[in-house]
């Protein structure tokens, strides 16, 4: 198995085009030809997790947080960036990062937090835009059929838990073949009526040159008209942040108390209490105060995340309960998350889990 095949399973499950624009998920070090050995699943890359990878027989390590952030201009070894980036070429090992772009998938990271939590009636908190695009083509009625199966193999046509979606309109089309043309239909010089079927299907904008290609060699035209139009509407299941639904209501201490225990915590920061009980939650993985009005409109009793400043506490106004977990504490099951999809996919190499705690916060209780 090479390490390219782990990649596009990866890339499958959470494409890189739905990372945010500051990101930098994918992979960082190492060639796609080589062969795999074994996986290393984390939260963070540093020096101590790459010797793991090494000294347990794994030469690549698939991380939640990219390494490389922010550009290096020199790799001297003056940070522990440099140092672990230096480290693994020298070691052979590969560095993957699935980062925002596995924050915006609903099995992502906040998914796993509501799954952990015990939520129900899970849902996307801020559905995530401009990633659809509408396919237009107008071909043959005979045709039809075949050139929709391309269409639906090359990933168009599925709507949330629906696939094979399409939209059919018969018509006539017109053209006249010019010098130089073989016409599938018609006589050169003159013009010609067509009974078509003009088929319209969605697909992600990712998978535009798949289908595109996949039109093209199945349609029978030598020319071939087709639009592809953005849209504005969320593509089901991608976005930040999710919300669900607590099994029943709790009073807020019982709340913290099982949000405690769930997530195994030390202490939890956060606002004062608004006297209602807590059935909807909302979450987000990581840094997620971007998403305190979203949590807001969604009418969440509380908002569990992580990394909120002190000002950001304000925000809740009497109206929502905001938790702050910590940042490492709510994406901790990622590492569970990354290695049971791995393990489920690849069985011919070890799939391991990091056993070194990364977070570099610490508590004096």
């Amino acid at each position: 198995m090479k390490i390219a095949d782990i990649v596009r399973f990866l890339e499958g499950w959470a494409h890189p085009s739905l990372q945010e624009s500051y990101d930098n998920a994918g992979l960082l070090t190492g060639d796609p030809a080589w062969d795999c050995t074994g996986v290393l699943c984390c939260l963070d890359v540093t020096e101590a997790v790459v010797q793991e990878a090494a000294d347990r027989g794994c030469n690549l390590v698939v991380a939640h947080h990219p390494l490389i952030f922010k550009g290096l201009k020199r790799i001297t070894g003056r940070n522990y960036v440099e140092r672990t980036v230096i480290d693994a070429i020298k070691k052979d090992i590969a560095i993957y990062a699935i980062h925002t772009n596995l924050d915006n998938v609903i099995s992502g990271v906040s998914g796993r937090m509501a799954e952990v939590f015990g939520l129900t009636d899970i849902q996307i908190l801020a559905p995530k835009t401009g990633t659809l695009l509408k396919l237009f083509t107008f071909v043959p009625r005979a045709q039809a059929a075949q050139v929709r199966q391309a269409l639906f193999d090359a990933g168009a046509g599925v709507i949330g838990r629906y696939s094979d979606c399409s939209f059919n309109t018969e018509g006539t089309g017109t053209f006249r073949a010019g010098e130089g043309t073989q016409p599938f239909v018609g006589e050169k010089d003159q013009q010609h009526h067509e009974p078509e079927v003009r088929v319209e299907v969605v697909l992600p904008q990712y998978r535009q040159s798949a289908v595109v290609a996949a039109l093209l060699a199945a349609h029978p035209y030598e020319e071939v008209a087709y639009d592809l139009v953005p849209l504005a509407n969320a593509q089901p299941g991608l976005g930040a942040g999710v919300t669900g639904y607590l099994p029943e209501a709790l009073e807020i201490t019982a709340f913290l108390a099982l949000l405690r225990e769930k997530f195994g915590l030390q202490l939890v920061r956060h606002t004062p209490p608004t006297g209602k009980p807590i059935r909807k939650v909302a979450l987000c993985g990581g840094a997620g105060s971007f998403l305190v009005s979203s949590a807001l409109a969604a009418q969440a009793d509380a908002y569990v995340t992580g990394d909120m400043k002190y000002h950001e506490f304000f925000d809740a106004d009497g109206r929502i309960l905001i938790a702050d977990i910590g940042h490492f504490e709510s994406e901790q099951f990622t590492i569970d998350l990354l290695a049971e999809q791995l393990a489920e996919k690849f069985t011919t190499f070890a799939v391991l889990k990091t056993g070194i705690i990364t977070n570099p916060v610490r508590y004096y209780l």
